[in-house]
């Protein structure tokens, strides 16, 4: 079952737990707190230049990814999550293609993704 998508406000919950929830798991993976603070803010996730989209399965929201400019019609996906439970289901495929649209609605050329965590 994929999700219901939408845009949502990234400073306020659901959307801001997910953020949350993803920051957390990468402080786990490093096996401790990542120097620095997060690469991008609420508002680099808000209108105009920016979004973040969340998708539900009913009233539960479990996953997000937010779109930020980077200029010259260029955009990073950032922190795309999906909850431990939905995880294997092809959710984050789904988040990914959502994402990419909502890029391209938003008018830019080029979309990046970086996986790789700050130090």
């Amino acid at each position: 079952m994929h999700p219901r998508f939408r845009l949502s406000d990234p400073a306020v919950p659901p959307a801001s737990d997910l953020i949350a929830a993803v920051l957390a798991e990468y402080d786990m993976a490093a096996g401790r707190q990542l120097r620095g603070g997060p690469s991008a803010t609420a508002a680099d996730f808000s209108p105009p230049d920016g979004a973040y989209v969340a998708g539900f399965v009913g009233d539960v929201a479990v996953c997000g990814g937010g779109i930020k400019d980077l200029g010259s019609g260029v955009a990073e996906l950032k922190r795309m999550y999906v909850t431990p439970p939905f995880r294997g289901r092809g959710i984050a495929q789904a988040l990914l293609g959502v994402l990419e649209g909502t890029a391209r609605g938003l008018g830019y050329q080029c979309v990046r993704l970086d996986s790789k965590a700050s130090t």
